[in-house]
This record gives C-alpha cells, sequence and structure tokens, in this order.
C-alpha cells in the first residue's frame, strides 16, 4: 500500500490561494461578462489579478510573504506587501524599515501607510486599532487595484476565535470562526477586495520550523504578550493546558467551525427566503412576521441588520424587540432603539430608520412652534434648507404657479404649527395636513421632518403632500414646487 504523503507548507498555500485567486476571477468575469452584455469592452478583468500580502514584520506575515513570493513568481502574478504603522509602540518604526528592508530583498513592491487611533470607544485599543488597520489596507489595495489580500492568520488563531467567540456566548455566526475566503466590505471599505488566509489550515508549530528551516527574520510585537488583551490571555494561559490536555485540539476546533459555517449558511438561506415574503417595499409585514416561529422571526431579523449594514442585536434585546413590536395593537406607534438605528412599528410595519440629528423646531408628529425662515425665489432651480434637512426644488410644469408672482412673494418655510389646510384638487374638499398624512400612510416620525411652505396670507405646498391648488393655474412654464430631504 502506498504511503500517503503529507502536504507540504508550500502545497497548503498554493491550493488555498489558487482557490481564492479562481473566486476573484469568477468574480471578476460576471462583471466583465455583464458589462459587455450593456455594450461595454471586456477589458482585462479576466487577467490574473494583483496580489498583496498584509505585512507586519512577525514571524506569521513573514512566513507568509515568503510562500506568496514564491507562488506569484512562479504564478506571474504581480505581488504587493503593505504595512500598517499605527505607531503605538515605541518599536513601530524599526518595524516598518525591517519590511522594506524584507520586500525589497524578495523585489516585492512595498506602501507602508500611517493611521492614528482618533476614536477606541467602549471596545478598546485593540479593536480600534484592527478597524483602521483593515480600512488602510482595503484603501491601499483598492489604491493598487489588487483584487485579493492575504493575511496569515493560521490554525491556531482560528482556535483562538472559536473559543473567544465561545465565552462570549455567540451563536453560530460567531462560532463559525474565520472563513478561508471572503468578501468584507465593510471592515475593508472596499466592496471589490477579496481576503484570503491560506494558512488557516496550518498550524503555528508548522509556522515556527518553516521560518527555521528558511532563515527568515522577522520582529517580534510586544504587545503580543500582554495578558491584558483578551486573546493574548487565552494564547499564553488557556491554550497551552487545552494542548496539554487534549493534543490536536485545534484541529478539532476548526472542524467544529466548519460545521458552524455549514448552518450558518443554511440559516442565511432561511431568511433570504423568509426576508423575500415578509419585506414589503422598506419595511417588513407584520402579519407575515407573525406567521413564522419565533426562531425564524428572529433569524429573519438578524438577517435584515447584517444586510442594512448594522451592529447585531444581542438575543435579550431582539427577544425585548420583538414582544414590544409584534404583541401591541394594529393602531399602536412604537419605538424601540438601537445602537445604530430606530426600529418602529406603523400600521402593521416594521421599519428600520437611521438616527438623526434633531432639526430646528422638529418635533414627531407634533407642532413646532420656532419662528420659520423668510426667503424670496428668484427663479433658481432649487434652494437647500439645512435647518430643514433638504432641499426645495421649483420644477417648470404645465400647472403650477405663475413663477412671475411667485418672485414677487415672500415665502416662509417652517414645519407645520397645527391647524393647516390643504385643498389638493378643486373636486376635493380642504383638509387638515393631518388627515392627509394619515391617508398617505406617512409614518408619525417622518411627519416632523416635513416643511410647509407658505405666504403670509395662505399655504403653498405641504413637503409628502403636494401642492394647495387654489393658486394654481395652467400655461407655459408653470411652477410646481418639490422637496427632497437630504
Amino acid at each position: 500500500m502506498k504511503k500517503q504523503q503529507i502536504p507540504t507548507l508550500s502545497s497548503i498555500f498554493a491550493q488555498a490561494t489558487s482557490a481564492a485567486l479562481a473566486r476573484v476571477q469568477a468574480d471578476e468575469g460576471a462583471s466583465s461578462t455583464a458589462h459587455a452584455a450593456q455594450g461595454g469592452a471586456l477589458g482585462s478583468a479576466l487577467a490574473s489579478p494583483r496580489m498583496a500580502v498584509a505585512l507586519s514584520g512577525g514571524l506569521d506575515s513573514s512566513a507568509l510573504l515568503q510562500l506568496a513570493h514564491g507562488y506569484a513568481r512562479e504564478h506571474g502574478i504581480e505581488l504587493f506587501a503593505f504595512h500598517i504603522h499605527h505607531g503605538l509602540s515605541p518599536n513601530a518604526d524599526h518595524w516598518l524599515a525591517h519590511c522594506e528592508q524584507a520586500c525589497a530583498a524578495l523585489g516585492v513592491m512595498f506602501e507602508a501607510q500611517r493611521v492614528q487611533l482618533t476614536e477606541q470607544g467602549k471596545t478598546g485599543t485593540e479593536a480600534a486599532a484592527r478597524k483602521v488597520r483593515y480600512a488602510a489596507l482595503g484603501g491601499l489595495c483598492a489604491r493598487h487595484e489588487v483584487r485579493l489580500l492575504l493575511t496569515a492568520h493560521h490554525l491556531d488563531d482560528q482556535a483562538e476565535t472559536v473559543l473567544l467567540q465561545l465565552l462570549r456566548g455567540s451563536g453560530t455566526a460567531g462560532l463559525s470562526g474565520m472563513d478561508a475566503a471572503n468578501a468584507a466590505p465593510e471592515l475593508l471599505a472596499n466592496p471589490a477586495l477579496v481576503m484570503a488566509r491560506p494558512l488557516l489550515p496550518v498550524s503555528r508549530k508548522q509556522l515556527d520550523a518553516y521560518v527555521a528551516a528558511q532563515q527568515i527574520s522577522h520582529i517580534h510585537d510586544e504587545s503580543n504578550d500582554d495578558a491584558r488583551f483578551a486573546r493574548n490571555a487565552l494564547r499564553h494561559k488557556v491554550m497551552p493546558a487545552l494542548d496539554a490536555a487534549f493534543p490536536g485540539f485545534q484541529e478539532r476546533f476548526a472542524r467544529s467551525a466548519q460545521h458552524a459555517q455549514s448552518a450558518q449558511r443554511l440559516l442565511t438561506e432561511l431568511a433570504e427566503q423568509d426576508l423575500a415574503q415578509c419585506l414589503d417595499g422598506d419595511s417588513l409585514d407584520v402579519a407575515r412576521l407573525r406567521s413564522l416561529s419565533a426562531d425564524r422571526c428572529a433569524n429573519l431579523l438578524r438577517h435584515w441588520f447584517k444586510v442594512r449594514q448594522l451592529r447585531m442585536p444581542s438575543s435579550a434585546w431582539l427577544s425585548e424587540m420583538l414582544t414590544q413590536l409584534l404583541e401591541a395593537r394594529y393602531d399602536a406607534q412604537l419605538l424601540v432603539t438601537h445602537p445604530d438605528c430606530h426600529v418602529r412599528r406603523h400600521r402593521d410595519r416594521l421599519y428600520l430608520t437611521p438616527k438623526l440629528a434633531a432639526l430646528a423646531g422638529e418635533r414627531e408628529d407634533q407642532f413646532d412652534q420656532s419662528p420659520g425662515t423668510e426667503f424670496v425665489w428668484k427663479g433658481e432651480a432649487e434652494l437647500a434648507f439645512p435647518a430643514y434637512g433638504g432641499v426645495l426644488h421649483f420644477e417648470r410644469a404645465e400647472q403650477g404657479l405663475d413663477p412671475q408672482w411667485l418672485q414677487g412673494q415672500t415665502l416662509v418655510i417652517e414645519f407645520r404649527r397645527g391647524g393647516e389646510r390643504l385643498k389638493l384638487a378643486d373636486n376635493r374638499p380642504t383638509r387638515g395636513i393631518k388627515y392627509h398624512y394619515q391617508a398617505l400612510n406617512i409614518p408619525a416620525w417622518e411627519r416632523g421632518r416635513l416643511p410647509v411652505v407658505s405666504t403670509p396670507q395662505q399655504l403653498l405646498f405641504a413637503a409628502g403632500i403636494g401642492m394647495d391648488c387654489n393658486k394654481l393655474t395652467t400655461g407655459t412654464d408653470r411652477i410646481r414646487l418639490r422637496w427632497q430631504a437630504v
């Protein structure tokens, strides 16, 4: 019986990198085909894409650079190395110089970028540094038209990630750990970029042996020894104990992560189907949500938050929100606040609305007592009113206001004060603005941001509703008003 050969580090790297490149080329091919179908040229979309290494100068990324250099040379791929200088360590300048020298010795194109941590918030230095680092890497890749970014995450990193997520009480998404390759447009601020981890099947011991055998020079980041950071505490205190008691546990953790990834893919498919059934415009149909089981409903809402690029809510927050929003009366106007948005219910519809800065005099479905803003129209196509959160457009129409009459008026823009009435057509009665809001199904939270325009004598226009017909005439170059929120 022929003895099975153990894959070398180079072959593991080559297989993973080739798979990632195939994904990039498939994406580019689909994009190029769509572009050609619209009459564009195929161009060079199907050529071998450029590749970059995220290089810190440490042992792992130095091994990655060596492997990537050999692979790129063999396959005729243009290789870059990008280093992010955080300035957090007194040795940061030395690390940058080391990376530059290592790339020069290999003939790899190198670029460094200095970044500053402006906001750490509640996440701490480690998370803040990660955020700015990946955004900078994404920017460098965009600048050099790089479509594939390689990082040096390995098997032990995957085991640490799974254990950290388990300690945080994460669900299947967190327990999935890191993908072999994925797009991360929010993290990298680059929707065209694929991030691959070709060393994910490789253990730290294998990398140590490879670096020693190849005599690869590397630096040591002293912050990796600081046990105040959660990952470092696991790495130096917990993982050695696990390895002693359960040798090879890293491979089993990685296998569990693959099972979680499979389960998460199924949950995502189900959520996409449920979202298609429940989505009505930009809102969810509450009656259809109620037809789902509690677990499917929660799964759908998590997916909706992800699609809208919002932070994932906790299980407790999600459960409380569902209780409030799904069990309320049909006519209830409910609001649940999330760190990134407001979750609202209006007439059996569920909305995610942004947290907007309060406008001058804004009152949600209440009356404004602040003075309006007077202005004179001098023929402009549009006028911006930042205090009211939008732009007033003056558009040509067959039926509208006489432009000469309009230019002679002192106009006022303001939020409604209460009691305003509007007649939309000669054959329709004059109604209060609130009646029109309700008839048009305009949610209460939007009404407070919709201004009205009037002369001292009468109302001319209400945003979200339309023009009062009393001053409308028919002729060439009449003017109609239109409000656009910004």
